[in-house]
């Protein structure tokens, strides 16, 4: 049971910023507790980053030459965001030879485009390792279940045959996309107060499509602010509701990997948990 991380992902934080390093770091307290084992990320490379970014975007990052009011520019934040960046990227290359791995990486990054950073995000995690397993795979799925919509992983694969991007989340919250299916980019949005059985029944939708495309890997962008009481989001998930999510995801019996995204409520260690249990 590998979970991919490392204590220098809670070094950084803005004050009453959501997207703090606590709630990272009591999952990781908790998971301790429950005896998985844990593997140290490598830093991603700038080459790994311009598989999916633009040159523009990872020098503004690095030269801290950058404003966003939701993603604040803090010191070092380049060396925090390709590392968590690098989670996936050895996450990725853990499920190809392990068949299923996560990172308990931060930042998150679906909402980061090929040019434009945003939504606590820096750099496209799971998009960087797709990116970089399309260079040796066919095929790769990448399944959103963060409330909310992965915008920035969307723009990057847009019209891509290599790859299924399919999305559940909450509409009429931000980034305001993801209210319609465009190509190879499948939207599932759910209004606010859906519950489990409202998910569920989308979900499977989703798995079915996931068997039709009959990916060689499958990537997870892994949001738990959908659970009920999220301060983010308005969706009435349950603990279980991810559990039932990691089995689905285990039974197609393909080769998988899964990075942190959202998630800010108390119980989200017990959330991730959940989907562990059933993932792994």
């Amino acid at each position: 049971m590998n979970v991919v991380f490392s204590p220098r992902c809670l070094e950084f934080e803005s004050s009453g910023h959501p997207e703090s390093p606590e709630r990272v770091r009591k999952t990781h307290e908790l998971l301790m507790q429950k005896d998985y084992s844990f593997v140290e990320p490598i830093p991603c490379t700038e080459q790994d980053l311009l598989l999916v970014h633009s040159p523009e975007l990872i020098r503004d990052v690095k030269n801290n030459d950058f404003y966003n009011w939701d993603s604040p520019n803090l010191p070092r934040i380049y060396e925090y965001a390709v590392l968590s960046a690098g989670g996936s990227v050895t996450a990725m290359e853990l499920s190809l030879s392990e068949g299923r791995s996560f990172s308990l990486m931060r930042p998150p990054g679906h909402h980061v485009s090929r040019e434009s950073l945003g939504g606590f995000c820096y750099f496209n995690n799971v998009a960087i390792a797709v990116a970089k397993a399309l260079t040796t795979l066919d095929k790769v799925a990448i399944l959103d279940f963060d409330c909310h919509h992965g915008n920035g992983t969307e723009s990057i694969f847009l019209g891509n045959p290599s790859v299924l991007y399919m999305s559940w989340h909450q509409i009429h919250i931000y980034p305001g996309t993801g209210h319609q299916s465009r190509l190879n980019c499948i939207n599932y949005p759910l209004q606010a107060g859906a519950d489990h059985s409202d998910f569920m029944a989308v979900f499977e939708k989703g798995c079915k499509k996931t068997l039709e495309f009959n990916p060689d890997l499958i990537a997870v962008s892994a949001g738990f602010d959908g659970y009920i009481g999220d301060p983010l989001s308005m969706l009435r998930f349950q603990q279980k509701t991810y559990q039932e999510i990691g089995e689905k995801i285990k039974s197609f019996g393909c080769p998988s990997f899964a990075a942190l995204e959202g998630g800010y409520g108390g119980e989200l260690p017990l959330c991730i948990h959940k989907f562990l249990q059933g993932y792994f």
